[in-house]
Parts: C-alpha cells; structure tokens; sequence
C-alpha cells in the first residue's frame, strides 16, 4: 500500500513542481512520477535526514516539491544552458 502511495504523491508533487518550472507541456505521468521521487529524496538528502519513510505531512510534502523544483532547475540548466 505504501508504494502506491508514493506513486500517487510522486504523481502530484512532479506534476505541480512542472507547473511551477513551466515544463507540464513535455512530460507525461511517467516523468511526473519519477520526478516527484526523485525530488523527495533530494529534499531528504537536503534536509540530512536520509529517511524517506518518515511518513506524509504537508511539510514533507513541500520539502518534497521543493527537491523536485530544484531538480527541474537542474536539468533545464543542462538542456538549454540557462534557468527559467
């Protein structure tokens, strides 16, 4: 049940740090998802604690999309060499 949810969230936080980011239009679900993970577990490692089954609170959940925002930053800065 837990990776279910951690799709689910995953799901909304990629969605809503692509929003944010201006790049909704060239990702589908799949990156969506990817992205929101992987944002969580930036913000864990930002935030030293390196837990990811701390469980979901709002402020997990913003950590999270703030992780996720830094890594559509990151990879915007790659692809075209300059951060919107």
């Amino acid at each position: 049940m837990g990776f279910i949810i951690w799709l689910i969230v995953g799901g909304v936080v990629g969605w809503l740090a692509s929003l944010i980011m201006r790049t909704d239009a060239q990702q589908g679900i799949i990156l969506n998802i990817v992205v929101g993970i992987v944002g969580a577990v930036i913000a864990g490692l930002l935030l030293g604690k390196g837990n990811i089954n701390g469980g979901l609170t709002i402020e997990t959940f913003l950590w999270s999309l703030l992780g996720a925002v830094i890594l559509l930053a990151v990879v915007n800065l790659i692809r075209r060499g300059t951060v919107r």
